[in-house]
């Protein structure tokens, strides 16, 4: 008799599981059997697409050939502190990462974690419960405060679902990150913390200190940019001796005759990328065109162009706040290349703040 267990179809608190057995359904009330049955999953080992088709059945995803490798070069990694993975923009690791944590749910190792952009915390939720079933919750400010209004001292030992959390916050809270042993930790777009080796990256040091002893999966789509002291930012997050200290990691690799050859070896243990033209067998991307053509403004165009560029470039303005001036030009520049319309209500915008400095409002 064969037993599959559908265990990310539980809500964490009343229902933990359903059992598919053949020629019938029927539901699993209890932690006890719920935990049987992931000790059961786990105790069947396996390795490979076996033990990663197991947690998939129920999931609502087509899979590409890399992003099952990406997951299983993830689970085989010989670093224990967490891998790198860095495939081009479009080719899915938020996929890739959902494999991971289907996983390592469907073993019942649920103290799970992502730490991402404020912007795309709704996206991850949203993915994680449309495309793989799994149940989460977003941290913030406000439902940190309401859940210690609650009697809860630290909400993020509190949740039994995958949460959810940005990176600002997580940097603040890092000390309750910490205290809780995570199974594992997603950190998307980590290129904005390929500098974490430097002290005075507060954000990266903070994320780096709050994980330092759990599994992570960092996501990049650019892990280098600049520099090749990114890769070592990067390896740090992981593990700090991945590479040793930063003397070191100069003094072999950085400084002229460095041996980019063994970078590229050591790289490849902790580190997974593909590239667009190397999956395009089985998948078509859409070509895409440059087309040049010459434009010429009106009069009445060219005219407030400059009358614009004026206005931006006069010191004795209210219009602009000091903070924000340099931004604020950018996009007011931005839109005059667009059309008259665009930049017609920014114009407006600050002229009705002007008029409100003068009234007093």
């Amino acid at each position: 008799m064969s037993w599959r267990l559908a265990v990310r179809n539980a809500a964490p608190t009343r229902y933990y599981g359903q059992v598919h057995q053949p020629g019938g359904r029927y539901q699993v009330s209890t932690p006890y059997h719920a935990k049987y049955f992931a000790h059961e999953l786990t105790r069947m080992g396996g390795s490979g697409m076996e033990r990663l088709s197991r947690s998939l059945f129920d999931a609502c995803v087509d899979l590409n050939p890399h992003q099952i490798e990406a997951a299983l070069f993830a689970f085989r990694s010989p670093i224990t502190e967490g891998v790198l993975l860095a495939d081009e923009v479009g080719l899915g690791k938020t996929i890739e990462a959902g494999l991971v944590l289907c996983e390592y749910w469907a073993e019942r190792r649920r103290r799970l974690l992502i730490i991402c952009p404020a912007s795309i915390r709704k996206q991850w939720a949203l993915e994680l419960s449309e495309k793989f079933n799994l149940p989460s919750v977003i941290l913030d400010a406000k439902a940190y405060r309401i859940a210690q209004a609650s009697g809860l001292a630290n909400p993020f030992e509190a949740q039994s679902v995958v949460v959810i959390t940005s990176m600002h916050f997580a940097s603040s809270r890092a000390a309750d990150i910490r205290s809780v042993q995570w199974d594992l930790a997603i950190i998307d777009v980590m290129n904005k913390r390929r500098n974490a080796y430097r002290e005075s990256n507060r954000m990266g040091q903070n994320i780096r200190w709050a994980l330092q002893h759990c599994r992570k999966a960092l996501l990049t789509a650019t892990p280098l940019q600049n520099s090749l002291l990114e890769l070592y930012g990067l390896s740090t997050v992981i593990d700090d001796h991945l590479f040793g200290n930063l003397p070191s990691f100069r003094e072999q690799y950085v400084r002229r005759g460095g041996n980019l050859k063994e970078l590229r070896e050591r790289l490849q243990v902790f580190s997974r990328r593909t590239l667009r033209r190397q999956v395009l067998e089985y998948i078509q991307y859409t070509e895409r065109r440059a087309i040049t053509r010459p434009f010429r403004p009106t009069d009445d165009e060219q005219n407030l162009y400059e009358a614009v560029s004026a206005f931006l470039q006069r010191e004795d303005t209210y219009a602009l706040p000091k903070q924000q001036r340099h931004l604020t030009t950018l996009i007011v520049r931005k839109l005059l290349a667009s059309s008259p319309g665009a930049v017609a209500a920014t114009l407006e915008t600050m002229r009705d703040r002007l008029v409100s400095m003068r009234d007093g409002r």
